[in-house]
């Protein structure tokens, strides 16, 4: 492979040019050059297709676009039982409303602060290219003395886990899997959440808006947001929430007439950023901007030190159609977007510090005359989820909503006597000094699928630290990046 440092500035060649392990952030790079969001990653899965044939590996692609790679073991090792490494080549597109970045064919403007590797503007795609990068390193290695070695990369894993999903029966010969889809240095995953998303979607009426209104934007935004599977419980701003208790207290008092609503824009994201476009008297539109200013002081004051870069913005809006929603429609939509369920709905009765079922009110979309909505549920429990999901269904009933659940994904049951748990955990001990924390999660993983088409399998997940994944500020510790390699060679090396 050409050195892909070289078609950078000299400025990003410098600071990344010098990281270790060399092997893996190169391949880093030049994933990071490839357009990759959910259900556009098939350049990058066939880049990786590519890279591995080049390394002289068996390599198959199968219906959906899921790779699979396979390399010998390593003179004298050819007995040990063969082991996957497993990730996602997809990654989640934010970026900030200012950022001019085009995720259908921008790369990714990497930059380096310190310890920490970031993204300018959008999200970094080290979830999951950190371990899709780390599997191509291993194939490449000469030094590595490990077992038979399959690479397992899916696709779609962040829209729907549709790659996982559709894998076949009988493709993967492993008894052991590293998923490589952890987010956390020292921590051993052995267990998460299953998940299931519901839409909701309400046919509205049009009308139109009141002669001599003008048309203006409320916006919401400067919230984290974050992965609702990870920062569900830390009491960051849903921006959608806000935007309809906003909408609740102000629309009757201005005689607001809402056009359209939009914000989030992934099912799996708690939503950053949101806004409506309504319709007010220009003669009020001073006093509005004050009772909004008022609003996002309640609630900035209301978040604290969770969530403080709440703000809130009224600018008008050129060439609307002047067009709006009935009344009864419109508080109809408001009040489901106001008190639909959002956030941790209990905590695990036996594993401390562990979320048991929440609920993720995520997008809402308005297109002409139809109001949509995703949610997503989450749950150890699969009863809890289904039961999670009838309630959302019956808050749709009550306001009019039409709600449809997709197919969901299944829980991956812990087993920390398993084998393979045993090994990674005393290996890191030898290695650090210190035993793992073996834990479940609370966020999906593609283990839950795998593991109901191969039962057998003994799996486990681990990676490096990396903060607010699913957001522009998403960023991952560099030597944190190397802990993980020498802790994943140590594995193939000892199972």
């Amino acid at each position: 492979m050409e050195n892909v440092l070289d078609t950078l500035s000299p400025q990003v060649q410098k600071e990344l040019g010098l990281l270790e392990p060399a092997a893996l952030w190169k391949y880093f790079v030049a994933l990071s050059q490839i357009p990759r969001g959910s259900k556009n990653e098939a350049a990058a899965a066939q880049w990786v297709a590519d890279q591995a044939r080049a390394l002289g590996c068996e390599v198959i692609q199968d219906e959906v676009g899921n790779v699979i790679a396979r390399k010998p073991a390593t003179p004298g090792r050819e007995k040990a039982p063969v082991t996957a490494l497993q990730a996602h080549v997809d990654m989640v597109c934010e970026k900030n409303e200012a950022t001019p970045h085009d995720f259908l064919k921008d790369p990714i403007a990497l930059r380096r602060d310190g310890d920490r590797l970031w993204a300018t503007g959008t999200t970094l795609g080290a979830d999951n290219g950190v371990g899709v990068a780390a599997a191509l390193a291993v194939l490449e290695s000469k030094t590595i003395k490990h077992g038979p070695v399959e690479v397992l990369i899916t696709i779609d894993e962040e829209t729907g886990l549709t790659g996982a999903g559709n894998l076949k029966e009988g493709l993967l010969k492993a008894a052991y899997l590293l998923n490589l889809d952890s987010e956390e240095e020292g921590d051993l995953t052995i267990g998460c959440a299953g998940g299931v998303d519901t839409m909701a979607t309400r046919k509205v009426t049009l009308v139109p808006a009141t002669a001599g209104k003008k048309a203006y934007r409320l916006k919401i935004f400067g919230l984290k947001g974050g992965h609702s599977g990870v920062e569900i419980h830390q009491g960051r701003g849903n921006s959608l929430r806000i935007l309809a208790g906003v909408l609740w207290s102000l629309s009757p008092r201005f005689g607001l007439e809402i056009a359209s609503l939009a914000g989030g824009n992934k099912r799996n994201a708690i939503p950053r950023e949101a806004s409506a476009v309504v319709f007010i008297d220009p003669s009020r539109l001073a006093e509005f901007e004050v009772a909004v200013k008022i609003m996002e002081e309640e609630y900035r004051s209301a978040l604290g030190a969770f969530d403080p870069g709440l703000a809130m913005a009224v600018e008008p809006k050129a060439d609307v159609e002047p067009k709006v929603m009935e009344t009864r429609d419109a508080r109809a939509v408001v009040n489901f977007l106001y008190t639909v369920a959002h956030g941790v709905e209990a905590n695990s009765p036996d594993i401390a510090d562990l979320v048991q079922t929440s609920t993720n009110l995520a997008i809402i979309a308005t297109k002409g005359d139809m109001v949509e909505v995703s949610t997503s549920q989450r749950s150890s429990i699969s009863s809890s989820k289904n039961d999670m999901a009838n309630r959302i269904a019956a808050s749709c009933e009550l306001a009019g909503f039409e709600a449809k659940r997709g197919d969901g994904y299944p829980g991956w049951k812990p087993n920390p006597k398993a084998a393979l748990v045993q090994v990674v955990n005393a290996v890191h001990e030898r290695t650090f000094g210190k035993p793992m924390a073996i834990k479940a999660i609370h966020a999906g993983l593609e283990c839950g699928l795998i593991g109901e088409k191969y039962p057998d399998m003994q799996m486990v997940s681990f990676g490096p630290s990396m903060w607010d994944v699913h957001t522009p500020d998403e960023n991952v510790s560099i030597e944190s990046v190397g802990n993980f390699w020498k802790l994943l060679v140590a594995v193939l090396e000892n199972v």
